[in-house]
């Protein structure tokens, strides 16, 4: 037994060695495209559990409008008190699960991110209305380098179509300049007419809007956020007839029920569009929302390795025409 002993040691010794002297990997690299940059608001600024729609309340319109986001749950999300709070937070996320994000919003919080952050930070800016910006100052915003997607365009919740002709120019200048475009479509969650968005229509995310957009801009990339839930068939017919056009999988991924959304990312997938599909989280201001989300793809068992990677990672590059050897 004692011979044993220095032999032991030895090998001890040596994988120690060896140990100091190999780098650990980097996990695999994960883009998510739905992120927004916003300040954080002390009253908006509450817990929230994943898939809180999963019972939606109901109502009277003579009495007190419920709550909906539902914090009866065994560990709720936390949310970021400060701008500091946040901008810590996203910033160890990113560089923990080797992440980089689309990001627009706040454009004093998104230039601080970037400033940190310059390898995993893609700036873009989002113009709902006319009444946004004009259209030379959308221009100038997007020549100046800074900004490189055009998102999130969510006029549904101005009462206006996507294919509305006051929009019109603003999708000229992303399609001259090569920019891809996000545009809101589907749900706005539960109640959003009577909330917070009276001019909110449903009938405004039917994925079949966004037809003229296209006929009319032939070479401008679009990516249909939400992906167009609840309206799967038509999001597989618009898809189907549009060989350019993503969705990706932002905000119902954590807000609807998990079997619901794992029965519409199947069936995009059965119908043939998992090059199609970007991840995405519509992150807001629950720093543990990246992990929340991602937990979707990487338990989902219909998924191939290969599929989720394409998800998490190779559709967006391929997409937003980026170089993959600068992600590894």
């Amino acid at each position: 037994m004692k011979s044993l002993i220095p032999l032991l040691v030895s090998l001890l010794l040596s994988g120690f060695s060896l140990a100091q002297t190999v780098p650990l990997r980097r996990p695999l690299p994960i883009i998510d495209v739905h992120v927004h940059a916003m300040r954080v608001n002390p009253g908006f600024a509450i817990e929230m559990c994943p898939w809180f729609l999963r019972d939606m309340p109901g109502g009277d319109p003579n009495q007190q409008m419920r709550a909906f986001l539902n914090t009866e749950c065994v560990d709720p999300l936390q949310p970021a008190k400060s701008d500091k709070e946040m901008q810590t937070a996203v910033l160890e996320t990113m560089r923990r699960l080797n992440m980089t994000i689309i990001a627009y919003g706040d454009p004093q919080i998104l230039r601080q991110w970037k400033k940190e952050a310059p390898d995993r930070v893609i700036a873009g800016i989002g113009v709902s209305s006319p009444n946004d910006m004009s259209v030379k100052a959308f221009s100038d915003s997007l020549s100046s380098g800074f900004y490189q997607v055009m998102g999130e365009v969510a006029p549904q919740y101005s009462g206006l179509s996507p294919s509305d002709p006051s929009l019109d120019a603003y999708f000229a200048v992303a399609e001259k300049l090569n920019i891809p475009v996000g545009i809101h479509m589907g749900t706005g969650g539960n109640g959003m007419a009577n909330i917070s968005q009276a001019k909110y229509r449903a009938s405004l995310g039917r994925p079949f809007l966004l037809e003229d957009v296209l006929a009319r801009h032939p070479k401008l990339k679009i990516w249909v956020m939400h992906a167009g839930y609840p309206m799967i068939d038509e999001m597989i017919a618009l898809m189907g007839a549009n060989a350019y056009v993503y969705v990706d999988l932002a905000g119902f991924i954590w807000s609807y029920p998990q079997a619901e959304i794992h029965a519409y990312l199947k069936r995009l997938v059965q119908a043939g569009f998992g090059k199609r599909i970007l991840y995405g989280t519509d992150f807001m201001i629950w720093p543990k929302l990246f992990e929340t989300s991602l937990s979707v793809i990487e338990n989902a068992d219909y998924l191939s390795f290969d599929q989720k990677r394409d998800i998490l990672f190779n559709n967006a590059v391929r997409f937003f025409r980026l170089d993959a050897s600068k992600f590894k």
